[in-house]
């Protein structure tokens, strides 16, 4: 095996640790959000057109994307994009307050 299998491996195995949260936490959240660089979960979602195109995206209690990160787990995110944000809401089916 030379180093670049040594890496690929690695990238895959870290790629399936964070699917495997993602799966396991993605029901405490309310909100998938996707910009063009990261994906989250949120609970609290704030989206604001701002001058000159720019969009300005606030989360509350989030969980971010991200295999290099140490902590995946934020309080507070602030995005500002010109390019499109998706938020979607989640329907958890055992959630009173999240109506059929």
């Amino acid at each position: 095996m030379n180093e670049e299998d040594d890496i690929e491996r690695f990238e895959e195995q870290r790629e399936l640790e964070l699917y495997r949260e993602y799966r396991d936490v993605v029901p405490m959240f309310r909100y998938v959000i996707e910009t063009e660089r990261r994906f989250y979960l949120a609970n609290q979602v704030d989206l604001q057109t701002r001058d000159g195109g720019w969009v300005e995206v606030n989360l509350g209690d989030a969980w971010v994307w991200d295999m290099f990160r140490p902590a995946r787990f934020v309080t507070s995110v602030r995005v500002m994009t010109r390019r499109d944000v998706n938020v979607e809401e989640l329907r958890h089916d055992d959630d009173p307050t999240i109506a059929p």
